[in-house]
Parts: structure tokens; C-alpha cells; sequence
């Protein structure tokens, strides 16, 4: 008896990637207008969109006149929408803001008419292990996933919610080949016992790639293949009648850990530390615009809509091609012209109520200096007073020296810090700052096998700065020991970590993941360079890990801002400062064997130039980093 394979025609749309927004939104209103004329003319039976409205939105933009369209397909169950408004990176986003891409995603969706959600996650790279609860809370309980998934199923419960892994991705484009009917049965056929191994009685197919459009005459061809197919029968539908029919398989394999294994799909897990600057700036943004958000509901919600407007904006940023650093030097270049108006959203809001309700913030403005405040830098300027005044325009006269002000709690730093005989010591802990040579690209840090790295040099240090031979670092004493490092990068290709070596072997970590502590463990004499792949289509396996602002072990705690990625080797921890690259994927990365894209340089992301990085530590346990967080990144109030 034949098998039943469920295919479902989709498109993946990243807004962004090797092309600019612009640039595929004109690509995607060629691709779109054929999907709804196919439907129109019912030559397919329906449409998945990806998971996500933006695209939509995007289209919709330049397409207005075909929103009664759009509407009574999604209606009819003929075209699938969300539920998240964009398919963001799942471990450089933090809960707050995932939770906002579902609610924006599903209050836009059900406008629409949408009633059906599947966490759609088919591309991202791994899966964090507290996304299945946030679905859960907004009442969605499937979930697709591929990339991170081991030796698994297609089906299977990941944290409590029914998921499908794509054992073969969500790529297949063999419809839209050259070749005869014979061959791609042939394909078909080899790819369906792929799946097949891991499936019941029914398979489930995606049918289309990235940005990919649908073939006018599918249908035809699925027929033609079916009767050349000895063990399957192809049957055009959707995801949601796949999960019914295979609904008493997924309780066979429970998984409840997070999904980055690497083992069979690549999980290109350099993204974490490609362009270093859009994590600082997301990080920034992600904290100033959840404190206005809960300051302007405090105050009575008037800028409810201002906030949505600007979480929009931050999520088109966190799409994975986005924040991971992965896309065309002018893609990210309109990603930092984003970040910079979310700031400016932020802080507009956030200084508005100060004036109008008269309260203290961690950073303020003032033309005199405030008992508890700290001098971080003044200007020749207008007191906000008068620049948020709607009745007054600042003239000549009301320009004076204005003073940027930090609030620093008065507690005394009990760690003990040492710069003595060339080295660095908090505690017993040697602090280093090395650098490695970087024959990667943006997906993956390019380890060469026999570097052993380069160690700065320590000069001196007089003043609370530490003069290195790569940098000098300024250091801060407080409840942490706070360093911060400005530096003119003059080197290509390189990597750029501060290490710290602690007293036994880093064998688990704890790191913030969508705002909780998760656990991992670590062999830590695993040596990526003795790794390196030599056969097609494998990606090394290495000791580095995501991370957003905290990661710890042995009592010892690091929280960053915007240094999202950590290495563990022996006994240390290091954190990711820099790494420069100049190609979105390079096909002789040693690292990963195969091509991950295309092999466009990207010189803006070298990072040459100005560029900066903070960090600080202390000696405390996980279930204490949100007292240590809130040092770096107070809650207004």
C-alpha cells in the first residue's frame, strides 16, 4: 500500500538577506500575484505564508487592491497567515519581545480571519527551549521546527507541544528544475524514503524554498509523479491536516531540552557574534523600549500605538537574516537606521513622562549636576525642558553646557582586583584578552587548525585603565567590576575574545535564554580545530554558545552589553568582543564544508574602524543574575 506524502506549497520570505528589502519586495509582488491567481483559478488548493504577516503587509503596501482577495482566501482556509509578525532569531530575542511578535503577528492575522496558528520555525537557526511555553500562552500548540534536531522523528513533543521536524528542510524546489518528469520522480522518490525512515504512514513535504514562486502547473506534475511512484502518493494540502492525521505519533519521542545539534542540519551558530554592533544596538533597544512601555502603561497607556509602531520596527530587525549579520552591507546599514529612531521612540517617550510626572531615571539631562549622578559626558545644548515644550521654540540664549548624567548606587566593590607581573587577576580568576585568525563568514567563525591565538600584552595601569598591546580598557568599581574598551580595528579576519580562567574545568554553564537561566553542558577539552571537517556537508561542532546578557559558572557571573556569544575551552570562559569577516557565507570555510548562502562580500562586516565593548563581573550564583542585571540595566520606575 502506497504512503501518503501531505505536501503543502509555501514560500520562506526573509524581508532581507542578499538582496535589500526593496529589491525582494518587487521580487515577492511577482511571487505573491501568481500564488493568488493560482488560487483564484483553484489550480492549487491552498498557500502557506511562512508563518509570519510581514511579508504580507509588505505587499499588501504596493498591492492594496487586492486585500478583498487576500481576505476571503484566508477565510476560506486557503491561505494560511502567523501567527508571528516576523520570523525572528530565537536566541538573540528576548521573551518580552517574542511575546510581542505573537501578539502583534495574531491580533493582524485574526483581522484577516485567521483562525488556525502553527509556531511555524523552519528556518531559524536551532530552537530555544522556551519557545514551545510562549506558544503554549497564546494558545498555539503545534509547532514546526529543522534546523537543531538530531536523529529525531518527524514527530515528536518538544517542551510540551506537538512538533513536526522537517527531516529533509523546507527546500524543495525540484518542481521548479529543468529536468524531465522521470527525474524528478527519481528525487522525489530518494528524499520520500529519507523521510519515510523517520515517519509513519504519513509524510509530510514542504514544496518551495526561499523566495521561491509556485509553479504554474504543480498540479499537473504531481500527477504525472504519482504514477510513476511506487510507495507514495503525493496529496496537495496543508500543515494543519497533517498534524491531525499523525496526532497519536507524537508522544513516541519527548524532547525537553533545547534543539542545537548540529549533527545533521547546519545551525551556523557564528551569527551570534557576526556584527557585533547590531547585537549592542539590539540589546539597547530591546531594554530602553520595554522600560517606556511599562512607564507610558503606568502613566495611563497614551503611547500604546508609538509602541506597537516601534516593536515593529525592532522585529523587522530580528528577523534571523537580520540580527544574525548575515545579509548585504546596505541591509544592515537600514538595520541601524531602525535601531537608531527605536532609541529615539524610547527615549522621546520615556523623557516626556519624567517631565510630566517628575521622576528620577538611571541617565538624565540636566544643566546641573544631581547628588548620586555620575558626569558621563556633557554637550552645548537645550535643557529638555524647553525642547519638549510644545509652546516653546529654544532660541540662541537658551543654549548652555548640559551635562549627560549616569546614576551610580554608592556600594563599594568587595572583589578583589590585581594588575601585577603582566597579568590581570578578579579573585583568583586570570582575565587575558586573546585573538585568532578568522577564515569564516558571517555563519560561521573560521577556525584554522593549528592557531594558537595571540595574547595581549598588559603595559600598565594607572588611572583605572589598563593599557593592553590590542586595546586599553577602561575599568569601573562598583557591586561588579565594569570594563569597557574603545578601539580603532585595523585587522581583518580576526576574532576577538577576553578570556577567563577559573580553577577547574568549565564542564556547564548558565546563560540567559528568553530571560531565564538555562543550563548547559560542555566537554571542555573538546578542541574544534582537531575537528575540522574534511568530507561535504558537515559543520563543525564547537564549544560556543548564544547567549544574550548573562553567562556564568563556578560562582562566577558575566552580564554584556550586546556580546552575545561565549566559548567554553578547558578552563575558561570566553566572551566574543569582536569577530570580523567579509563574506555572508565563504565556500572554503573551513569550519563548515558547504556553502550556506551566497558568497557576496561584506566589507562593512570587518568592523573596521571605531568600535566598542562592555562587559562586567562579579562572583555571584545564577538564581541571583536579575539582582546583577539590574545593576547594568536598572528598571525605571
Amino acid at each position: 500500500m502506497k504512503k501518503t506524502v501531505i505536501a503543502y506549497l509555501h514560500t520562506h520570505w526573509d524581508r532581507e538577506w542578499y538582496r535589500e528589502f526593496e529589491v525582494f519586495r518587487l521580487r515577492l509582488l511577482r511571487v505573491f500575484d501568481n500564488v493568488l491567481e493560482l488560487l483564484k483559478n483553484n489550480k492549487i488548493p491552498s498557500f502557506y505564508f511562512d508563518g509570519q504577516v510581514s511579508a504580507l503587509l509588505d505587499y499588501l503596501e504596493l498591492r492594496p487592491e487586492k486585500e478583498p482577495l487576500v481576505r476571503k482566501f484566508i477565510v476560506e482556509k486557503k491561505l494560511f497567515i502567523g501567527p508571528c509578525f516576523t520570523l525572528v532569531d530565537e536566541f538573540l530575542t528576548d521573551k518580552t519581545v517574542f511575546e510581542k511578535n505573537l501578539e502583534i503577528g495574531i491580533k493582524i492575522s485574526r483581522d484577516f480571519g485567521c483562525t488556525d496558528y502553527i509556531g511555524y520555525l523552519a528556518d531559524t537557526f536551532g530552537h530555544s527551549k522556551n519557545i514551545p511555553a510562549i506558544f503554549k500562552k497564546y494558545g498555539i500548540d503545534k509547532c514546526v521546527v529543522w534546523r537543531g534536531c538530531g536523529d529525531f522523528p518527524s514527530e515528536f513533543i518538544f517542551n510540551g507541544i506537538n512538533t513536526v521536524n522537517l527531516v529533509r528542510g523546507y527546500f524543495m524546489d525540484i518542481f521548479s528544475t529543468s529536468m524531465t518528469i522521470e527525474k524528478k520522480a527519481e528525487w522525489l522518490r530518494s528524499n520520500l524514503d529519507k523521510i519515510a525512515e523517520k515517519s509513519g504512514n504519513y509524510l509530510l513535504l514542504p514544496i518551495g524554498a526561499d523566495h521561491l514562486g509556485v509553479e504554474p502547473d504543480i498540479t499537473e506534475q504531481i500527477i504525472q509523479i504519482n504514477l510513476l511512484l511506487t510507495d507514495y502518493e503525493i496529496k496537495l494540502s496543508n500543515p494543519f491536516e497533517y498534524f491531525e492525521l499523525v496526532k497519536d505519533n507524537f508522544k513516541q519521542f519527548v524532547w525537553d531540552e533545547e534543539l542545537r545539534d548540529n549533527s545533521k542540519t547546519f545551525i551556523l551558530q557564528g551569527s551570534y557574534s557576526a556584527r557585533t554592533k547590531l547585537k549592542q544596538y539590539n540589546i539597547k533597544c530591546t531594554y530602553l523600549l520595554e522600560q517606556a512601555d511599562k512607564l507610558q502603561k503606568k502613566y495611563g497607556s497614551k503611547y500604546d500605538s508609538v509602541i506597537e509602531y516601534a516593536y515593529k520596527l525592532l522585529l523587522k530587525n530580528q528577523a534571523h537574516d537580520g540580527i544574525c549579520g548575515c545579509s548585504t552591507d546596505l541591509v544592515h546599514r537600514e538595520n541601524i537606521t531602525r535601531y537608531e529612531k527605536i532609541i529615539q521612540i524610547a527615549n522621546t517617550i520615556i523623557e516626556e513622562l519624567r517631565l510630566e510626572h517628575n521622576f528620577k531615571t538611571p541617565i538624565m539631562q540636566s544643566k546641573e549636576l544631581i547628588p548620586e549622578y555620575k558626569v558621563i559626558s556633557k554637550h552645548f545644548g537645550v535643557e529638555n525642558s524647553l525642547l519638549y515644550d510644545t509652546q516653546k521654540i529654544p532660541v540662541t540664549e537658551d543654549f548652555s553646557e548640559i551635562y549627560t548624567l549616569k546614576y551610580y548606587p554608592a556600594v563599594k566593590s568587595d572583589i578583589k582586583f590585581e594588575v601585577k607581573n603582566g597579568k590581570i587577576f578578579i579573585g583568583n580568576i586570570e582575565m587575558q584578552f586573546v585573538r585568532y585568525q578568522d577564515d569564516g563568514d558571517t555563519y560561521n567563525f573560521g577556525a584554522v587548525e593549528n592557531d594558537k591565538g595571540e595574547i595581549a600584552e598588559i603595559y600598565s595601569f594607572k588611572n583605572n585603565v589598563i593599557k593592553t598591546s590590542f586595546f586599553d580598557v577602561q575599568v569601573e568599581f562598583g557591586k561588579m567590576i565594569n570594563f569597557k574598551i574603545e578601539w580603532d580595528n585595523k585587522l581583518k579576519n580576526k576574532l576577538w575574545q577576553v578570556k577567563f580562567t577559573l580553577k577547574k574545568p568549565v564542564t556547564e554553564t548558565f546563560s540567559e535564554d528568553m530571560n531565564t537561566i538555562i543550563r548547559r553542558e560542555f566537554d571542555p577539552n573538546y578542541d574544534l580545530r582537531k575537528h575540522l571537517p574534511k568530507e561535504r556537508g558537515i559543520e563543525v561542532k564547537t564549544n560556543f554558545a548564544p547567549m544574550q546578557r548573562y553567562v556564568g559558572t563556578q560562582g562566577f557571573g558575566i552580564i554584556t552589553q550586546g556580546l552575545t556569544e561565549y566559548e567554553v575551552k578547558e578552563k575558561s570562559l570566553l566572551i566574543t568582543l569582536l569577530r570580523s569577516t567579509g563574506v555572508i557565507s565563504n565556500p572554503k570555510n573551513p569550519s563548515r564544508s558547504t556553502p550556506a548562502g551566497p558568497p557576496f562580500e561584506v566589507p562593512d562586516a570587518q568592523q573596521l574602524g571605531q568600535n566598542s565593548a562592555e562587559f562586567s563581573v562579579a562572583f555571584f550564583e545564577p538564581q541571583q543574575y536579575q539582582e546583577y542585571i539590574n545593576i547594568i540595566f536598572p528598571p525605571y520606575s
